[in-house]
């Protein structure tokens, strides 16, 4: 079965197929709910596990495509380093590729921010993804994965989410005026196969010349910081074609990682992939894949990430634009809108498989803030299966907004978190980036979300946490939720005697809820005891609300 193209959500190029739906030898698994289960983590909490070789799932494809993704999950080793295997790819029965996949990148255990070892108990992250390219599907060919286990080790199993197929378009040309980074002018005295040293010469060059920077396609190993200052462009010849890769020898090293960190205003990237190299998370470390501050009038366009700590961290900019982004299989956040994000926006980019909020709005204050935060935009997105926290966060600011998205199996915490939980002052309070204004969602279509997250316990599909502080100014507008796992919304605190917080200036309108409870008993509305403050609630379909709370109203 194929998922068509949602109307709220970024829009989609590629055709996903889930497993459960196809032709099987297998074993259909869940759907399950409760939290350390593979099921859980899957989308639509099902799966196909291939317990023995020759095993296989079989779909015919809807369209023409020439490259694939496929989600799918091994078993761990003992050790916690993971194992290999292959998985082989068919075409109307013909052999026509075999594909290499691996549980070194995924497999988490324990609590926050977690370990390799399997002896800490509570997995997560069980699933990796494996893209491949220069296929020639037609529409109506029947594609067989199957396991073809070509090495001696002994895999219990493969399980086997969703196949993605995707008719990519031709790789980009060399902008005119531009400078390559494979130019031997920049190759020269440097590693044969290290392109760290040609590839900041070429920014170099290209600052001075006033030129771009071009990636061409191939495969270029990144080993080191890769600083953009202010007006330069880096261009790549297509997300699928230029791809900056770490090296798994040095990545455990922080300073050894695929890392482009902007330095200055006007910068523009497009058209290429970062594949990072990182097996776990320390948050002690400095993130990789692109961070930095974006200063004023910036682009992020068309870039995949994947295994690295985040998607991007970007700090103290204004007016800056992400689109058409891929955030893949991730460690922490997809993208997070730090200290000093002002006019900014999310648009039309996608987040699977990371290990903390897809997308986050976060006004902290831990550097210098340059800008006053405030007035971001998170459109057109769509959010699915992170194995850690939120489809989408706000932590404070003034007026932010979180329009036409699409959210689906957010098992590990809340499809949408308005939340206090997170520091947003400064040391001496001069700085103060609680909710202010006024904070929109609006727009915005939400399945199967709400589950169990380790640390609070069950969430709620929609959740506003007043933890410690109020938050006032919010407008849930046009939303549909759909299959809760527990709660569809919920209003909760926890507070300390001096600390409380308080909701007001708080609406729901047009909010549709059709099922609830699917993984534990909830609510249509569920307003915990330490909640204190009110919401108004209009035009809304929601049944099953629950006040424990002496200290809240609801005002219809």
């Amino acid at each position: 079965m194929c998922l068509a193209q949602e109307k709220r959500g970024a829009t989609i190029p590629w055709k996903t197929y889930e497993a459960e739906n196809m032709r099987t030898t297998g074993t259909i698994m869940g759907p399950k709910y409760e939290p350390y289960r593979v099921e859980t983590e899957s989308s639509g909490q099902k799966c196909v596990k291939l317990s023995q070789k020759g095993q296989y799932v079989e779909f015919t494809s809807s369209e023409n495509a020439n490259s694939m993704v496929i989600r799918y999950s091994l078993p761990d080793s003992q050790e916690g380093n993971g194992q290999s295997s292959t998985v082989a790819i068919l075409k109307n029965g013909n052999l026509i590729q075999h594909s290499k996949i691996s549980s070194s990148y995924s497999w988490l255990y324990g609590k926050y921010p977690f370990t390799n070892d399997p002896a800490a108990g509570q997995p997560r992250h069980f699933y990796d993804e494996v893209r491949m390219t220069g296929l020639k599907i037609k529409k109506g060919d029947v594609i067989r994965i199957q396991r073809d286990d070509q090495k001696e080790e002994d895999i219990a199993y493969c399980i086997i989410d969703l196949v993605d197929l995707e008719n990519i378009t031709p790789p980009l040309n060399a902008p005119s005026n531009s400078l390559s980074i494979t130019d031997k002018s920049f190759r020269e005295g440097v590693s044969a196969e290290d392109y760290t040293e040609a590839f900041k010469k070429c920014i170099a060059k290209a600052a001075e010349t006033g030129k771009s920077v071009w990636i061409p396609p191939g495969t270029f190993k990144i080993t080191g910081d890769i600083v953009l200052p202010a007006n330069i462009t880096v261009q790549g010849a297509g997300m699928w074609y230029s791809q900056l890769v770490g090296d798994e020898t040095s990545y455990a090293n922080a300073n050894k990682r695929v890392r482009l960190k902007g330095n200055g205003s006007n910068i523009h990237i497009a058209d290429f992939a970062i594949i990072g190299k990182l097996k776990y998370r320390s948050d002690k470390e400095a993130n990789d894949g692109i961070v930095g501050s974006f200063g004023t009038n910036s682009t992020i366009s068309r870039v995949w990430i994947e295994h690295t700590k985040v998607g991007m961290w970007i700090e103290n900019s204004k007016n800056l634009k992400i689109t058409g982004c891929r955030m893949r299989n991730t460690n922490a956040d997809g993208i997070n809108f730090c200290v000093g994000m002002a006019e900014s926006t999310i648009e039309n980019c996608t987040a699977r498989g990371t290990g903390d909020d897809c997308f986050a709005i976060w006004p902290t204050t831990f550097l210098k803030q340059v800008f006053s935060p405030g007035h971001n935009l998170i459109v057109h997105c769509t959010a699915q299966v992170p194995f850690l926290a939120n489809g989408a966060a706000i932590y404070g600011g003034e007026s932010n907004k979180i329009k036409s998205c699409s959210f689906a199996d957010i098992s590990q915490g809340s499809a949408i978190l308005i939340s206090t939980t997170f520091p947003t002052e400064n040391k001496d309070k001069s700085i103060n980036n609680n909710f202010s204004g006024t904070t929109v969602i609006e727009d915005c279509d939400i399945k199967t979300s709400g589950g169990f997250d380790h640390e609070w316990d069950w969430r709620a599909a929609v959740e506003i946490c007043i933890d410690k502080r109020s938050i006032s100014g919010l407008e849930i507008n046009n939303v549909s939720i759909t299959n809760s796992l527990s709660n569809a919304l919920s209003v909760i605190a926890k507070n300390d005697n001096d600390k409380v917080g308080f909701l007001s200036n708080t609406s729901l309108q047009n909010v549709n809820i059709s099922n609830f409870g699917v993984g534990v008993k909830g609510y249509g509305l569920f307003i915990n005891s330490g909640a204190h403050g009110s919401l108004t609630i209009k035009k809304s379909d929601i049944s099953e609300i629950r006040n424990e709370s002496e200290n809240f109203t609801i005002v219809r």
